[in-house]
């Protein structure tokens, strides 16, 4: 959650276009993506705080690494422990993680103060699980 107007890298992305329409997002960071973890850039929640709207299982996952077991400091620490360059982020940066996440819920918060849940979550949930199954359908009439 972090940008600089000289890292404009973080405000674009990338598809892997190999795989047909089974594309994905790839966001690339190609320099310091955390930044100084001990300045928050809150330019970077601009058009959350213009558009207030998220995904509900964006908000979903991003509650769930706001709790203990699932601290996004902790699993980042985890799954940093074993990269041949170790330690890749300072103590002080999965702190900032912590503390950048929790903004980012708060922001949330006060769009939801202001328009409503129902207004603010895009439910995206019984698509996204009825997509699964159409896909899985297909795929199982295919073969």
């Amino acid at each position: 959650l972090h940008s600089t107007p000289s890292n404009m890298d973080r405000h674009h992305y990338e598809t892997f276009e190999k795989f047909g329409n089974d594309t994905f997002l790839l966001h690339l960071d190609n320099g310091r993506g955390f930044g100084r973890h001990s300045h928050d850039e809150m330019s970077i929640l601009a058009p959350l705080q213009q558009c207030c709207s998220i995904k509900k299982s964006t908000f979903l996952r991003l509650q769930l690494l706001a709790t203990e077991p699932y601290r996004l400091s902790d699993v980042m620490r985890e799954s940093l422990a074993s990269d041949h360059l170790s330690p890749v982020l300072s103590e002080p940066h999965l702190e900032a993680l912590d503390r950048r996440l929790q903004r980012v819920l708060d922001m949330v918060r006060v769009c939801m103060a202001k328009g409503g849940q129902k207004e603010v979550l895009v439910d995206d949930m019984g698509k996204l699980r009825k997509g699964i199954w159409q896909h899985q359908e297909t795929r199982s009439k295919q073969a």
